[in-house]
């Protein structure tokens, strides 16, 4: 029997969906997110939904799921409807799994938070626990219910809020890029985990996913947006079963920018780039060190050099180095890393989620103090500043190393995407020669005006890419850099990074892009798991899990 088999399938019913010359503009846009939408999935249909950055894929989902919101100043046509309702009046009956999984946490431990979305579907309460526990253990998500949900991490936080989703068992689920923070293994894993809820409710999916061969296999019907003119969507450009439409439509898929199996972009070579290898790996207390290619470049200056580094997103023990022998704190996520970081080079951090990629990335660019161990800047990276990242204002820093937050919003200080672009320029006093550049090679220009918080995933990331590179920075730290991109703004990014490592700026990757990392050539740096405390009996309510 199915962990989703339940008493209580009435939440669980298929809905249809039918647009009808339906639109929508975001406050403050002035071009439509989504125009002229003609669209019927019928109940239980898996659908695909592709489309370029920016062409509306994830507004039809938030519509769906009736939480658009209400904002005086945006503008809807046409209509949407859910069963034949307006989707604000079907709430319940919808789960969507947001493109930034960050978004989507809403109580402190875990076990609640996988409860919350049935317990607001007045779901009896030991049913709700049985699916609680169901639900974790099908994302592969093992922690105790009390676990704190803010020491997750990025990927981990993913798999939790489709285990919130699973939990409910809508009769329409939204997935909004739901494996794209997550390690090879855990894409499958997670796939898996909606493909066998889908089999017992019988539910209605729609999933936004650029890499489309994850999906390809166990959909009904891809769905293509159309890109439109300034951002502008224009309606469904392609629906057809799955095979016909990669088969017949390849060339038109590719144009605009679908990652269809099989397709890589062309990009340009880095000048004179040397292969990449795995460069050590972290498993509990121990690390390798980088030996590549890299290492024979006789002038190429270490611009950080980290020793037997411990790091966490907890309070240092004032970085001070401790001998081999001394026991690490707890709050250790990844611990015993030794590496370089060269001039012109680049470096990819790679590894399962939960391993402490983005903590160490955050430690590297100065964000977080070193739990233990050393990190030094060399004199041609600190340039006066000391040799401490973690130590320089933030005048110094931003001018040194850039740093791109796994989670774009985290970074956007401004309501304006000219001005986010312009800030860190005007805090250094200097002047905004690059701006303009960066809106074009990043497709932003459109948006010069917009609101940054109402633009698209991929958008989101784009624009916080280009605000780091706006001040010039030596060294740029990039947290899943190629997050939301199709496969022309991917192209148009990788080819902005390899013209910077050749021009002398090192590059810091966290990655599970596999091709992404062997264009940009360097290091990969592979951190495995630490141990993780398993749940033995996740029905039973923690302290004070309701």
């Amino acid at each position: 029997m199915s962990p989703y088999d339940a008493d209580t399938r009435e939440h669980t019913r298929p809905a249809a969906v039918c647009a009808r010359g339906w639109g929508w503009r975001h406050s403050g846009r002035a071009a439509q997110a989504v125009r002229d939408l003609e669209l019927d999935i019928a109940p239980g249909e898996r659908v695909l939904l592709l489309g370029p950055s920016g062409a509306g894929k994830s507004t039809l989902l938030h519509a769906l799921a009736g939480v658009l919101g209400a904002d005086q100043d945006a503008a809807e046509s046409g209509s949407l409807t859910v069963d034949g309702e307006n989707p604000a009046v079907r709430r319940g009956s919808a789960g969507l799994m947001q493109q930034d999984p960050e978004a989507q946490v809403v109580l402190s431990r875990i076990g609640d938070d996988v409860a919350f979305g049935a317990e607001n579907l007045a779901v009896p309460r030991d049913e709700i626990w049985r699916r609680v526990g169901n639900a974790l253990d099908a994302v592969g998500l093992d922690f105790p219910l009390d676990h704190p949900t803010s020491s997750l991490s990025g990927g981990q936080k993913q798999r939790l809020g489709l285990a919130g989703i699973l939990a409910m068992q809508p009769g329409l689920l939204l997935l909004d890029e739901p494996t794209a923070n997550l390690d090879p293994a855990g894409v499958l894993e997670v796939r898996d985990a909606v493909l066998r809820m889908l089999e017992s409710t019988g539910a209605t999916m729609v999933v936004v996913e650029h890499r489309v061969a994850v999906w390809v296999d166990v959909v009904d019907r891809i769905v293509v947006l159309a890109p439109g003119d300034r951002g502008q969507g224009g309606g469904v450009l392609i629906d057809g079963p799955p095979r016909h439409v990669l088969t017949q439509a390849r060339r038109m898929l590719t144009g605009a920018g679908i990652w269809v199996p099989g397709y890589i972009p062309v990009t340009r070579p880095r000048r004179g780039a040397l292969d990449g290898q795995i460069a050590g790996q972290i498993g509990g207390q121990i690390a390798g060190q980088a030996q590549t290619g890299a290492d024979v470049l006789l002038d190429a200056d270490v611009l950080l050099d980290a020793d037997q580094l411990a790091v966490s997103r907890q309070a240092a023990n004032g970085g001070k180095r401790r001998g081999a022998a001394r026991r690490l704190p707890a709050a250790a996520v990844a611990s015993g890393i030794d590496l370089r970081v060269r001039a012109g080079a680049a470096l990819s951090i790679t590894g399962p989620n939960g391993a402490g990629k983005s903590t160490l990335a955050l430690t590297l660019g100065g964000l977080l103090p070193p739990l233990d161990g050393r990190l030094r800047a060399a004199d041609a990276l600190s340039r006066g500043a000391g040799n401490e990242p973690h130590r320089w204002s933030g005048g110094d820093l931003i001018q040194r190393i850039g740093t791109v937050f796994q989670e774009p919003e985290h970074q956007f200080v401004t309501g304006r995407v000219l001005d986010e672009l312009n800030f860190g320029p005007k805090l250094l006093g200097r002047g905004s020669e690059r701006v303009d550049e960066l809106l074009e090679r990043l497709r932003l220009t459109h948006l010069a005006e917009a609101n940054p918080y109402t633009l698209s995933g991929g958008e989101k990331r784009r624009l916080s890419v280009a605000t780091v590179l706006a001040a010039n920075p030596s060294l740029l730290v990039l947290d899943e850099p190629t997050f939301g991109q199709d496969a022309n703004t991917w192209a148009d990014l990788v080819d902005l990074l390899t013209e910077l490592l050749d021009a002398g700026t090192s590059v810091i990757s966290v990655t599970h892009d596999q091709e992404f990392t062997q264009l940009l050539g360097g290091t990969q740096f592979q951190l495995t798991a630490a141990g993780r405390r398993t749940v033995e009996n996740p029905t039973t309510a923690c302290g004070g899990v309701r």
